[in-house]
């Protein structure tokens, strides 16, 4: 999946210790509490920072410099004593292969997610077992982020990660918290993973492996070939939206490559991108604004 990666690191020296999948960075917003100076959300911050990084996800051995760069904004609404009303901000990138640029993978506003905490109680995830909503979807979102990645560099590479996320969703489906199950309505964890899982949508990791890894990590060495790889990708996923219009899926996606889609195609070598701006209309219309830009 990242071999092409650890070889290069290789070649020019750097050498690193093993390390664990995610480098994240984590933000609590309480300011809508009236009361975001409280010692219980830098406490927090700290314990979720913590179980993001060091939790060992995978049975792979990542190199430090391999980590994969996500943060998350947890903006807290309301408290009540242990009881807290939140939302979810997600964000996860990827380097391009050649440059010093990270292309994003991932961005996720998860709005159900209320949940039970103590301060300072252990965060430890067990698969088989829902001990808390926070818990589970901060697991269930690290799975997805490690599944995309994956995705990015393996034809398919994904989907043990998006099984396990859908191991998550089973386990917390019995609780009483909202995201988990079929009946949350369409823009949930349970009908993302859904999507991700689906045949329905398979020309999706189809696009992301093609976009990444044949498109923008070859546009180092022939730009004008790297270009025409994203469209092409692009341009695949028509199919999914031909099927599904407006999914949850697609959506979701273009709320993460809307603008990298823009720069891509509006400097650098020329290529005919006219039909791929029709389907960027029809595929995301809510970002026409963002095609508009892209030059012919």
């Amino acid at each position: 999946m990242r071999k092409f990666f650890a070889i290069f690191f290789i070649v020019i020296g750097i050498t690193g210790v093993s390390a664990q999948e995610l480098n994240c960075s984590v933000t609590i917003d309480a300011e809508q509490t009236g009361q975001p100076n409280l010692q219980v959300f830098r406490t927090l911050q700290q314990q979720v920072t913590e179980f993001m990084n060091n939790t060992k996800w995978t049975d792979r051995v990542y190199k430090q410099q391999e980590r994969i760069d996500c943060n998350l904004v947890i903006v807290v609404t309301g408290f009540d004593s242990d009881s807290f009303t939140a939302t979810l901000q997600i964000q996860a990138s990827r380097p391009v292969f050649g440059s010093t640029y990270d292309a994003p993978i991932y961005n996720y506003n998860d709005r159900q997610f209320n949940f039970e905490y103590k301060e300072f109680q252990p965060l430890n995830f067990n698969p088989n077992q829902f001990s808390s909503n926070l818990i589970s979807v901060l697991a269930y979102h690290a799975y997805i982020i490690i599944g995309l990645d994956a995705d990015t560099f393996e034809r398919d590479g994904g989907m043990p990660y998006f099984q396990t996320a859908k191991q998550i969703v089973n386990t917390a489906a019995g609780s009483n918290y909202a995201g988990w199950q079929a009946t949350d309505g369409s823009q949930s964890r349970f009908r993302y993973n859904d999507a991700l899982l689906s045949n329905v949508y398979k020309e999706f990791h189809t696009a992301m492996y093609e976009y990444h890894r044949l498109g923008l990590d070859e546009m180092h060495q022939d730009p004008k070939e790297g270009k025409k790889k994203v469209s092409a990708s692009l341009n695949t996923l028509k199919k999914i939206n031909d099927r599904r219009p407006n999914s949850f899926l697609l959506r979701t996606f273009f709320d993460a490559k809307a603008e990298e889609i823009q720069r891509v195609f509006s400097g650098g070598p020329s290529v005919d991108i006219v039909k791929l701006v029709e389907n960027l209309n029809r595929m995301a219309p809510t970002k026409r604004s963002n095609w508009a830009e892209i030059q012919f």
